[in-house]
């Protein structure tokens, strides 16, 4: 009887208990999309996608974009495979620490690089002696999409080490494999879906960077306007160029998101 119970249970279809609010939340996100689509559309949709300005500020964002998620990959892989087999005074910190961009207001990440690199911050009075300028370069736009984009690659490639069995790594240290052979060939195949899901968000992430981008690299067109810095001028001079570069934009982030929901799906 029980067993009944539960398989009527499962095959109905859900009360408007929960249809309604979910309808509610679906119609909050798609609806905006929808109106976005709907009035960018026109005959002179194609000229603003292929005018030389559109064309400017998607190559510079997906130049920087890759650029970004390059180090972080190089950078944040290491700290991950850290995080995850290591114990060591202060892990706790560094845990915190590489999570603060993720919560961070964008506009506070744009300060606290300024403060650091700028002209007169900490580190870039050190580096203008060098002959070294940061701030307002593409430079500074890779630095600020990295600083909030790669939280989200280390996070992702430390679940994916910390699925590994370690029976496999031992197994690798009683052939006589050391530590970067371990690396090298046991936990990166191993956790390559991981490695490629974080790559994908922290692309994502760094695409549509903003605040600290426009606060530590300015919006200079060619050089550091990048796809959402191009939206927010066009929206103050012709909203029509912020519609159709933000249609752009939605495009280019539905194919990162088809690209992750396929890795998602299990084998």
């Amino acid at each position: 009887m029980q067993r009944l119970f539960r398989q009527r249970r499962t095959s109905q279809s859900p009360g408007w208990v929960f249809i309604l609010p979910s309808l509610v939340l679906i119609g909050l996100i798609g609806l905006p999309l929808i109106a976005l689509v709907w009035r960018s559309a026109g005959k002179d949709f194609l000229t603003y996608v292929l005018s030389e300005n559109a064309f400017s500020a998607l190559k510079l964002s997906l130049v920087t974009s890759s650029i970004s998620v390059g180090l972080a990959l190089l950078t944040g892989t290491p700290l991950a495979y850290i995080l995850v087999h290591s114990r060591f005074p202060g892990r706790t910190l560094v845990d915190l620490l590489v999570d603060v961009p993720v919560v961070l207001p964008p506009s506070v990440a744009g300060i606290a690089l300024l403060m650091a690199f700028g002209r007169a911050g900490i580190f870039g009075t050190w580096l203008n002696a060098v002959g070294i300028t940061i701030p307002f370069t593409t430079a500074a736009v890779v630095i600020a999409q990295t600083f909030v984009s790669a939280p989200f690659l280390v996070r992702s490639a430390r679940i994916g080490f910390a699925a590994i069995d370690p029976q496999q790594l031992e197994a690798a240290r009683m052939e006589g494999a050391n530590e970067w052979q371990e690396f090298r060939y046991i936990m990166i195949p191993l956790a390559g879906r991981a490695l490629l899901t974080g790559v994908i968000l922290a692309w994502t992430r760094a695409l549509g960077e903003f605040g600290a981008t426009i606060l530590f690299a300015g919006n200079l067109e060619g050089k550091t306007q990048t796809m959402p810095l191009a939206i927010y001028i066009g929206f103050e001079e012709n909203i029509k160029i912020a519609l159709v570069l933000s249609v752009m934009l939605l495009a280019v982030s539905l194919v990162f998101l088809a690209l992750l929901r396929k890795l998602e799906e299990p084998d």
